[in-house]
């Protein structure tokens, strides 16, 4: 008996009753192969599994909302406004922190709850724009130096000209020449600072250029641009996001530096690097440190929550530890 008798013999005793024929709903494929998985999504989850750090980034964020709203809240006092004692009608100088001066004044009978917080505002605003100058420019030029070819030369000759003067001398050389003001010292910053991004950027990109999936991305022609974009930048996003974290302490710190130089900002506008500078000079008498210590305290909060969140959003970024 051939196969195909024995399968007619077989399909006789069966009832078909029992069966019913299955259409094929394209919709239902679509479903049974959609995954709800987001990488950014995961990305949180895993950062928020780091108590330290959330609480840290939520302690930041206070931060940063409170220097914004300070100036508008009930009883404030101005930041360049010298005070009076009402007995003498004298500047009230060096008054310690008590209820109405909650930080005490400087020398010149200024507030410092109210110099600090406008001088967090001013050192986070040279900060963030100096990072995200950084960080723009560093990745565009890393990216293009490690994956072009032909330009490789060219930009490794520039990157060597300005890396062999060194940073302090040309940000001295930009505050000198320049007005001093916020500018002055974003600009000074922003000759620099995008040197060790680009650098660190290109040496990742030479990592994985010519990994297989960039092979055959290029073998298809597609543009540079979108291998840039989807192949390189994702695989590089949680060294990146470290790098971008550690830009703004960083710029923030010199800030501090130009201004204790006396380069910096100018003493009637506060920052940072202004309080600490005018803390230094005074710290040697133990009744007076409260002015170094408060200013000192927020700065010191500031480089460590960006250090803390840039690290640990790095590490729950990396797309090796999403599961």
């Amino acid at each position: 008996m051939s196969s195909n008798a024995k399968i007619e013999k077989v399909s006789e005793g069966i009832d078909e009753s029992l069966f019913e024929f299955a259409e094929y709903d394209v919709n239902k494929g679509e479903k049974n192969a959609y995954s709800n998985y987001s990488y950014w999504r995961s990305t949180l989850q895993a950062f928020l599994k780091n108590r330290v750090a959330a609480a840290l980034l939520i302690l930041m964020l206070v931060i940063i909302l409170f220097t914004l709203i300070q100036p508008f809240l009930p009883n404030q006092k101005l930041p360049t406004k010298i005070y009076l004692d009402p007995k003498t009608g004298m500047q009230l100088r060096n008054h310690a922190p008590d209820g109405q001066y909650w930080f005490g004044t400087n020398s010149i009978g200024q507030d410092l709850w109210a110099r600090i917080w406008s001088g967090t505002r001013t050192s986070l605003l040279i900060g963030l724009l100096a990072g995200l100058w950084q960080a723009l420019i560093g990745i565009s030029i890393g990216c293009l130096w490690g994956y072009v070819r032909k330009l490789d030369f060219i930009i490794t000759q520039i990157y060597n000209l300005i890396d062999n003067i060194p940073t302090t001398i040309i940000m001295i050389l930009m505050a000198y020449i320049l007005h001093p003001s916020i500018s002055t010292l974003v600009i000074a910053m922003c000759l620099t600072n995008w040197l060790s991004m680009a650098r660190f950027v290109r040496n990742q990109i030479l990592i994985i250029r010519d990994r297989e999936y960039n092979l055959a991305s290029r073998c298809l022609g597609t543009p540079v641009r979108k291998i840039i974009l989807k192949n390189l930048l994702p695989y590089l996003v949680s060294v990146i996001m470290l790098q971008m974290a550690l830009a703004i302490p960083n710029a923030i710190g010199s800030e501090v530096f130009l201004t204790y130089i006396g380069l910096g900002l100018p003493l009637s506008m506060p920052s940072l690097g202004n309080l600490i500078n005018e803390g230094r000079a005074i710290m040697m008498v133990s009744s007076l440190r409260y002015q170094l210590i408060f200013p000192a305290a927020v700065l010191s909060l500031i480089t460590i929550s960006f250090y803390v969140i840039g690290n640990a959003f790095a590490d729950a970024s990396d797309p090796r530890s999403h599961v």
